[in-house]
């Protein structure tokens, strides 16, 4: 049987892959449908997002709620590495239940069929809670160490990575309101939280195997 730190370092591989995947994935999936029914117009290319992508494939829905119940089932050290990572899941979850609003979307959208500029507002909260509780896991709770034992000059190296990446998710966010404009803005600005996201993951789940020791953690 696989014992709990294996499952646990999975779980945060199977996030960060997820997580890292969805942006490239999302925008293959969108190119696709613009090429076989010629619905998407230029200015649905300037104003890309991964959330816009919703409308065209299944890639957002499928890939965002796998990583969001990947969160909620992951055990963390203690409560508030639970609480964390599954208010993490249900914001990602929301982000799927309540789509955005784009050029191509319906006057009503989602499961509860809510109007779309409704749907929007709730949509765009979820995310930035989301993004902001995946920046607090990175920099204060992947960070954390076993006081009853010695920090590793890995697990430094370790912490700066996650520090980097938590730093990171918010400077994309914050990257989002500065009046600056260019082609599929806040598609890249997406894709760069969610590097930053999977890179913290992966190496808290031991994917890249120069950077752990022994007791990781």
């Amino acid at each position: 049987m696989m014992n709990n730190e294996l499952w646990q370092k999975r779980i945060r591989n199977y996030a960060g892959l997820l997580g890292g995947l969805l942006p490239w994935i999302s925008l293959f999936g969108a190119w696709m449908y613009g090429i076989f029914t010629g619905g998407l117009t230029e200015g649905f290319w300037k104003g890309l997002s991964i959330s816009a992508t919703y409308y065209t494939n299944p890639a957002l829905a499928g890939i965002l709620t796998a990583a969001s119940l990947v969160l909620m089932c992951y055990d963390g050290y203690d409560l508030q590495d639970n609480l964390v990572t599954t208010l993490s899941g249900v914001f990602g979850i929301m982000v799927v239940i309540f789509p955005c609003s784009c050029g191509i979307a319906p006057a009503h959208t989602g499961l509860f069929q809510l109007p779309v500029r409704l749907s929007n507002v709730i949509h765009s909260t979820a995310a930035v809670i989301f993004f902001l509780l995946l920046s607090y896991n990175a920099l204060f709770l992947f960070t954390k160490t076993d006081t009853s034992k010695e920090k590793s000059k890995k697990k430094i190296i370790r912490n700066i990575i996650y520090r980097v990446c938590g730093v990171g998710m918010i400077c994309s966010l914050m990257l989002m309101i500065l009046p600056v404009d260019f082609d599929a803005k806040t598609w890249w600005v997406e894709t760069i939280a969610l590097t930053f996201f999977a890179i913290s993951w992966l190496v808290k789940g031991g994917a890249f195997k120069f950077l752990n020791d022994e007791d990781k953690k």
